[in-house]
């Protein structure tokens, strides 16, 4: 059980006691609340910062804005991060959940702390377009900041590590772990696979599961998949500066990918059927292409459609719909 559980689903979001608790079929986080103790006010403040614009250059861009409930926290309606000014950015942004169990964030690594991560946004010229300090400042003289950052720290001093802190206590929570695959691991009375999910969830442990491994459905690890014979991005190189690198990206999970769309990192394909065929038909024989893609991934018609019904399992409706997360 964590705090998004179903039988709560009544109860007022400020009603509820805010913790985080593990999913039973998850490992331990790397991410350690100890030191940022989650409150129902840090919880709170961090929410209304996620979902406020004006702390963008021109307030037309919240982190909500590139990261929708509805979409599992991706960006259902962009390939690309759509910021400030109209500005395009260069990559699809990635949904936001199952955080506390990163070591690393973005498509390139290139954030070691989930506290840190969101200055990335906050700072890039097509996103928010400013920086913590002129943020602070408008908190500081913005009502109900003050008093919201006294309710969650005890006091009204204002300042970069408090920001910071206060978006992880609602970034971190973030916990997608409700789905009907999880309730099968967990063997949660009533709850199978029917025969075509369980066809599916065979055929994706031995064609998949290298790179999207469970409970996850990512190994973190940065791959090649051949979309290009060479690539236009950089990829992780841009990070570690090493030409093996290149023209890779973190493998993204597939938890609710059935609401991720569009996929791959600048958001080339709209549906599940355009990524199964790529790994079918089209993997590019690119400088770094991961061994285990030499051949691609051969599929049937009927294969798809079964992987395609193991996918649609992961997807966790409670997560997704709990209003607990949801902008007031």
């Amino acid at each position: 059980m964590y705090a998004c559980s179903k039988n709560e689903a009544e109860i007022k979001p400020e009603e509820k006691n805010i913790s985080f608790i593990i999913p039973s079929n998850f490992p331990a986080p790397a991410y350690n609340f100890e030191e940022n103790k989650l409150t129902n006010a840090g919880f709170e403040l961090g929410k209304k910062l996620f979902y406020d614009a004006r702390l963008s250059a021109d307030k037309s861009v919240s982190c909500g804005s590139c990261h929708q409930q509805f979409a599992a926290f991706a960006n259902l309606d962009h390939k690309v991060s759509h910021g400030v000014n109209n500005c395009q950015g260069k990559r699809n942004a990635p949904p936001l959940f199952n955080l506390a169990w990163q070591k690393a964030f973005f498509w390139d690594g290139g954030v070691k702390n989930l506290e840190t991560s969101p200055l990335n946004a906050i700072t890039d010229a097509c996103e928010m377009g400013t920086d913590i300090q002129t943020i602070i400042t408008f908190l500081k003289g913005t009502a109900p900041y003050p008093e919201m950052f006294k309710q969650a720290f005890g006091s009204t001093e204002i300042n970069s590590q408090l920001v910071l802190k206060s978006f992880t206590q609602f970034m971190g929570i973030l916990v997608s772990g409700n789905s009907k695959y999880d309730k099968v691991m967990r063997k949660e009375s009533g709850v199978s696979f029917t025969a075509e999910e369980q066809t599916g969830y065979t055929l994706f442990k031995a064609k998949c599961t290298s790179c999207h491994a469970e409970p996850f459905f990512t190994d973190f690890s940065y791959r090649s998949n051949g979309l290009d014979l060479v690539s236009t991005d950089e990829g992780r190189s841009h990070i570690t500066g090493l030409q093996s690198d290149f023209g890779t990206f973190r493998v993204p999970s597939l938890r609710n990918i059935e609401y991720t769309g569009p996929y791959m990192h600048d958001g080339r394909f709209y549906s599940l059927d355009e990524v199964l065929e790529h790994y079918n038909s089209g993997v590019q024989a690119a400088q770094n292409l991961d061994p285990s893609l030499k051949n691609g991934i051969q599929l049937n018609s009927s294969e798809r459609a079964q992987i395609k019904a193991f996918l649609k399992t992961l997807t966790d409706n409670e997560f997704i719909k709990n209003t607990l997360y949801s902008e007031l």
